[in-house]
């Protein structure tokens, strides 16, 4: 699809792809704005262990998981066989992953701090192949692929490739290759249907209803993850909790932006709990959903652009 911009007299100018030259140049936006991109702490570049070369280290403080990210500009390359190489290399040092963390950050962390179930691998490049976007069509595959596009008018665009309603387990092929059977024992996706298996079929329904009125209310990306399922934008918007009778929600705004005037949520500032945000929702039926959905749109206003 053809991109344009608008001049002052009305005119249409087409905006044209301005090709990455290196992957070094990729690297280095990426990495000076990782936070912004992804959300996560940038680490070390060029982490290398074991004969491996680690394009960017980086750590999910919402997971408290590390994160691996190579960058590509050729095309022939395996994402599910480099990928689990990395996540094995992880896996087999992981004193080496803290103590890079401890050298260069300002807190510490403890081997017990981490949670290694959830660390991932992530490509970035211009493009992937038909072949390589199949490869990753597993719901509990712990590989994305990014593709990110520069123009002439300076602008980048992150677009993280979707897997096409995967039914599939990893664990199919992981009796084929000892390198993911050996990963696919720590690392676990969590699904929503995992998530679901403890609610009764009225739960499901609750929150598929809410489901549908969240990304009805914006674009907005479904993420489960070990304890919530988050709905995210630039960061987590809200996070739901499935409970065996009810919903369990946090609204991510702090102590003072959220305008509630129904007092439906709680305040949770004070109080250690799962999800982000200091308010929380019990729901257990659809009769404040319209309300609570505009509670939820004062959460996308802040946490999405």
């Amino acid at each position: 699809m053809a991109l344009y911009s608008i001049d002052n007299n009305g005119q249409l100018d087409q905006i044209r792809e301005f090709d990455f030259k290196l992957e070094k140049e990729i690297q280095k936006l990426t990495e000076e704005n990782l936070q912004t991109i992804f959300g996560l702490e940038f680490i070390k570049s060029e982490f290398s262990l074991n004969n491996f070369r680690i394009d960017t280290l980086a750590f999910d403080k919402d997971a408290s998981s590390f994160v691996i990210i190579e960058y590509k500009r050729d095309k022939n390359f395996s994402v599910i066989d480099q990928g689990y190489a990395y996540l094995s290399l992880m896996l087999n040092n992981k004193a080496d992953f803290i103590l890079e963390f401890n050298e260069t950050q300002k807190n510490t962390l403890r081997r017990d701090d981490v949670d290694w179930s959830q660390s991932k691998v992530m490509f970035v490049s211009p493009s992937f192949t038909s072949y390589q976007r199949e490869a990753i069509n597993f719901k509990d595959l712990p590989i994305e692929l990014w593709e990110i596009k520069r123009y002439n008018n300076k602008t980048v665009n992150y677009s993280k490739i979707q897997t096409a309603g995967a039914q599939e387990s990893v664990k199919t092929i992981s009796r084929q290759d000892e390198t993911i059977e050996k990963v696919s024992k720590e690392i676990k996706v969590y699904t929503e249907e995992e998530h679901l298996s403890s609610g009764t079929d009225a739960t499901k329904e609750l929150y598929d209803k809410f489901k549908k009125a969240i990304l009805n209310l914006d674009e907005l990306e479904v993420q489960p993850k070990k304890k919530y399922i988050a709905f995210v934008g630039d960061t987590n918007v809200v996070d739901i909790e499935i409970q065996r009778n009810a919903l369990k929600m946090h609204i991510n705004l702090k102590k003072g932006e959220l305008d509630d005037s129904k007092n439906l949520t709680r305040d949770v500032s004070e109080i250690g709990h799962y999800g982000n945000g200091d308010f929380e929702l019990q729901i257990r039926n659809d009769e404040n959903l319209e309300y609570i959905m505009s509670l939820i749109k004062q959460s996308i206003k802040k946490n999405k652009s």
